[in-house]
Parts: structure tokens; C-alpha cells; sequence
């Protein structure tokens, strides 16, 4: 299902294997209720992942949404999801992928980045708090965007049936064709790439050799809204169009003029329409 949303401001102006972890700081949000703590989790292959979990102020077990950055982001950028996810009731874990940005918590060096490693990295979390005995399991969502939109659905490729719901915020499926287009055989892929003044190991683009995406994200099963600007030029809208097709069950809401990367009108009509989503409206 495809539907075209406008956002208020464009109309007036026309990783449980080796689940080790440490909380260190924890602080509450006076007006929400909200508890937010830094926690490390080490990955099933050795990998330290830094972030911070934000909890609702409720009993019981708790349904939780793991969110993933784009390139060169940070766990700050899913502040914005934080309200939200905890009026309905999820706690949000939100990290630095290690190697996934020059301000990485977890690891900085971004020579080091992988999309296959950050796929695992984002396995071990899922499996971390799948094992938590205050974590209701049945509403276990993944949250992407941009690169982490990505590895989110690839993830969910093969944790299946531990998530419960995808949401992909302009998912860089493109990613494989555009470094496949750009390097077209082996070795033409240098050492070191820079892309926004950071730089990439070959390794990176050695792994998207014969990656073919959409054949590897539609193993997922269950629910997925895709969300996207009209008017993105990183991530062509068509690739979330294609993907809306080939998914099981898919919802691609288009924000109409919007780019890659929100306003702050059009991620709240984001994430109005990711909390319609989640509420099963």
C-alpha cells in the first residue's frame, strides 16, 4: 500500500550469547517519566556496543525498539523517537554502530565499517534483550534509517520471526548499486574512500559485491512501513517503492516534498504515522 502524506509546515507554505553489560549513568525525564541509562552490550563476536536504553515509567515486561543510525550518525539522532515509542509503552535502545561513524561511542575507526558486521552487531542486540527476563518478546521492533535502514532489514531477514514489526525510515537500499556502479569490478575498489570527508576501508565495498538486496530482505515476514521523502535525492524513492512491492506485508507512506533527512514538521508527521503503525491502525 503506497500513500502520499503531506507534512503540516509544506501545506501552510505551500547485540543473548555474549550478552556481558555495564549500566553506568541513568537520569529521568521529568515530564514523560522516562529513565534513560547508558548500557554496553558486547557482541556474540567480541564487538562493544555503547547506548543508551530509554524506559517507560510502567510495569510489568516491556515491548522495546531497537533503532539504527544512518552513516556517520550517532545514538543522538533517535532522541526524536524516545516520546513517542514510551507513550506506547516501549522501552528504545538506541547505540553508536562500532566503525559506523567518526563520533562513535563504541568504536570510531571508520577504516573498520561493514554493513555485515553492523548486521551482526544489530543480531547480538536483538538476541540481548530477547533474553531479558523484563522484555515482552512478542512486540520486539527494529527501527532503521538511511544505512541503519538497511541493516535493519537485513537483520530482519534473518532473525524472522524474533521482530515482531519493521520500520524503515528512507532505507539506503541503494547502497550496493551505487558502490557497484562506481567500482565496477574488484579492483578497481581502493584502499581508503572518502564519502562526506569520511573515510571507508575496501573491505566495505568488497562485501557488496553480489549483494542483492531485495532477494535477502523479503525472508522477513511480518509487518513492515516503509517511510520516505518525495523528494530524496541520496535515496531514490523508487528503491522503497520496490521494496513495498516485494515485502509480505508492507506500508509505504511517501512524506510529499521532503528530502533525505527530516524537518522538524516532517518527523513529526513521521512519527505520527510510525506511531498509527505500531498501534496496528
Amino acid at each position: 500500500m503506497r500513500r502520499i502524506t503531506f507534512a503540516l509546515g509544506a501545506l501552510m507554505c505551500l547485540f543473548v550469547g555474549a550478552g556481558r553489560t555495564c549500566c553506568y549513568a541513568q537520569q529521568q525525564d521529568a515530564t514523560s517519566g522516562a529513565c534513560e541509562q547508558e548500557l554496553w552490550i558486547e557482541t556474540t563476536h567480541g564487538r562493544k556496543v555503547f547506548g543508551i536504553l530509554n524506559r517507560p515509567k510502567t510495569d510489568g515486561r516491556q515491548k522495546v525498539a531497537v533503532v539504527s543510525h544512518g552513516f556517520n550518525g550517532t545514538h543522538h539522532f533517535a532522541r526524536d523517537y524516545f516520546e513517542t515509542l514510551a507513550q506506547l509503552g516501549y522501552m528504545t535502545y538506541t547505540f553508536d554502530f562500532p566503525c559506523g561513524s567518526l563520533y562513535s561511542r563504541s568504536d570510531n575507526n571508520t577504516m573498520g565499517m561493514s554493513l555485515l558486521d553492523e548486521k551482526e552487531d544489530l543480531k547480538s542486540i536483538v538476541e540481548y534483550f530477547y533474553n531479558r527476563s523484563d522484555v515482552d518478546t512478542v512486540g520486539l521492533v527494529l527501527i532503521g534509517e538511511s544505512q541503519g535502514g538497511l541493516v535493519s532489514a537485513l537483520a530482519a531477514a534473518e532473525l524472522q520471526d524474533r521482530v515482531s514489526r519493521l520500520v524503515l525510515v528512507y532505507p539506503a537500499l541503494c547502497i550496493p548499486d551505487n558502490w557497484n556502479s562506481r567500482y565496477a569490478t574488484p579492483a578497481e575498489i581502493p584502499d581508503t574512500t572518502r564519502l562526506w570527508n569520511v573515510p571507508i576501508g575496501r573491505r566495505f565495498f568488497e562485501e557488496l559485491r553480489g549483494m542483492e538486496v531485495y532477494k535477502e530482505i523479503v525472508r522477513y515476514r511480518g509487518p513492515v512501513q516503509i517511510i520516505h521523502g518525495s523528494h530524496d535525492r541520496v535515496v531514490p524513492l523508487q528503491y522503497s517503492e520496490r521494496a513495498g512491492k516485494c515485502y509480505r506485508e508492507a506500508h509505504l507512506d511517501v512524506i510529499s516534498g521532503a528530502g533525505h533527512g527530516f524537518n522538524l514538521e516532517e518527523r513529526k508527521l513521521s512519527n505520527a504515522l510510525m506511531e498509527d503503525f505500531l498501534s496496528g491502525k
